[in-house]
């Protein structure tokens, strides 16, 4: 029997240790201006397009938002994928290489050996044959020991996204090598047997961000990163 509410607790536990608290200490070092490369092209059209001004504090947000808001933050989620699959779907974890998690598919009732990825854009050109490399060694090794495996039993499945989302590396591991990508609430579907797991974990996931206000930690370090020399003397020439 599968105990949905522990993955949801274990998912929130996994998101407020791994993705959160990493988001916070990585944005307490950005009132560092060296944490910045910085393009003085469009550092000071940013600052205009978001306070139409070039005063220290507005280059400051247009340098420090982008990265809080975006690439920080991605970045944190898809390398914590192993965590995940350790922490949160431990009882599904496989002991065989190259397979992540082990399980029955609630839908088609078959066995499912497989790999997980974080979202619809997170491989690449060569992650497509590496995976491949797996499947076909599982397949082999399956003969080897009497075990029928088919294409069918070896899937990747992707923790978050929708189908049509889904990168051309991930279309070619369908395409040209037969696995099946599942995606997003199909994934969740198939592992739990609930339609609307996907749903309900983003809204347990969901309730660490009510906990995350750090509204007014990030003022700080905006403030404290406007101070730099560089940002003073970007502002004064610009607005002299």
């Amino acid at each position: 029997m599968i105990n949905k509410e522990e993955i949801l607790q274990n998912a929130k536990l996994w998101f407020k240790e791994s993705i959160a608290k990493q988001h916070i200490k990585n944005t307490k070092k950005l009132s560092n201006i060296k944490k910045f490369q910085i393009n003085p092209f469009l550092i000071t059209y940013l600052s205009n397009f978001l306070e139409g001004n070039n005063e220290p504090i507005s280059i400051a947000k247009a340098l420090i938002l982008p990265k809080v808001l975006g690439t920080s933050i991605n970045t944190s989620f898809g390398t914590q994928i192993q965590k995940f699959t350790s922490n949160v779907l431990s009882s599904f974890a496989s002991t065989t290489s190259g397979i992540d998690i082990e399980f029955i598919d609630q839908i088609d009732g078959e066995k499912k050996y497989c790999q997980l990825k974080s979202g619809p854009n997170t491989i690449n050109k060569d992650d497509v044959e590496t995976i491949a490399g797996h499947f076909k060694n599982i397949i082999n090794l399956g003969k080897t020991n009497n075990l029928k495996l088919g294409f069918h039993n070896l899937i990747v499945g992707v923790i978050y996204g929708e189908k049509e989302e889904l990168s051309s590396h991930y279309k070619r591991i369908s395409k040209d090598y037969n696995y099946e990508v599942i995606v997003g609430e199909d994934f969740w579907h198939r592992l739990t047997g609930d339609k609307d797991f996907y749903s309900d974990l983003i809204k347990s996931i969901a309730e660490v961000a009510v906990e995350a206000n750090f509204k007014n930690e990030l003022n700080e370090i905006i403030i404290e990163l406007s101070k730099s020399d560089y940002i003073q003397e970007l502002s004064k020439e610009l607005n002299s």
